[in-house]
């Protein structure tokens, strides 16, 4: 295998945002991460105090999300959303951009937005994580003008997705790929080493969580964290390869 259990569980951003979990479910996914070990949990802002209780005198640093899911709130509300999870304990901000402005061109204010939020965050000792919602994106050109503008207000992550932009379709049906190989290889490489890339959306086997490794993410939002983990559990123990790849933007999170 080309990574160590170590290696994948340290990249993983366990997701507790389902809108249908409650307290128990929310305590029982901190108590999970704690299991697998992973890079940290990223949680509905509600929780958040209760999580870094759980996760106290651990190395499992507690996150969540701002502006979530569709990044609509104005400034002054995700800059106060982003002090409000500070300060009860979270040292990992997810914000999503204002979709609608970037669509738009409005260039000068999705910068202010990322800075204000980063400058907050930065503010109390958290890292920042930009999500840009690539299925909401129409063109390669959009996604590396956020990716310049990240790198210029020093954000500490571009984020692919939220997991929950679903696309309506001429037929009335919604559809998701969440992160892509082309996306993510677009992103680091629109990005200096000092900013590093997250998938999230998509990457629900052990394949396609490696396979994003592989592209440079350093980051992965999962749900499926279980199901990777033992997965690979079950290959090294049959002594298995690690030959196949996996599939990027089949949806979910």
């Amino acid at each position: 295998m080309r990574y160590t259990f170590e290696q994948l569980a340290k990249s993983i951003d366990h997701s507790l945002l389902q809108p249908t979990m409650t307290d128990t479910d929310l305590e029982a996914g901190c108590q999970q991460a704690l299991e697998y070990g992973v890079a940290s949990i990223c949680i509905k802002p509600y929780y958040v105090r209760r999580a870094a209780e759980i996760l106290a005198g651990t190395d499992i640093p507690v996150g969540t999300v701002i502006g979530f899911p569709h990044g609509g709130s104005t400034t002054q509300v995700k800059r106060y959303e982003t002090q409000v999870a500070c300060e009860d304990g979270a040292t990992e901000i997810d914000m999503v951009i204002n979709i609608g402005k970037a669509l738009s061109g409005d260039w000068e204010y999705v910068e202010q937005d990322i800075r204000e939020v980063t400058e907050e965050a930065h503010k109390h000792g958290a890292i920042v994580k930009v999500i840009f919602e690539n299925d909401f994106m129409p063109d390669d050109a959009i996604k590396i003008r956020l990716c310049q503008i990240c790198e210029s207000v020093n954000a500490d992550f571009v984020k692919t997705s939220t997991g929950y932009g679903f696309v309506k379709g001429v037929d009335g049906k919604y559809s998701y790929k969440g992160a892509t190989e082309h996306d993510l290889a677009l992103m680091r490489a629109n990005c200096s080493p000092k900013v590093q890339v997250k998938a999230a959306g998509g990457v629900r086997d052990l394949d396609a969580l490696m396979r994003a490794k592989d592209l440079g993410a350093t980051r992965i939002g999962a749900t499926a964290t279980a199901i990777m983990l033992e997965e690979y559990r079950r290959r090294v123990a049959a002594g298995e390869t690690d030959e196949a790849q996996g599939e990027l933007g089949a949806g979910g999170y």
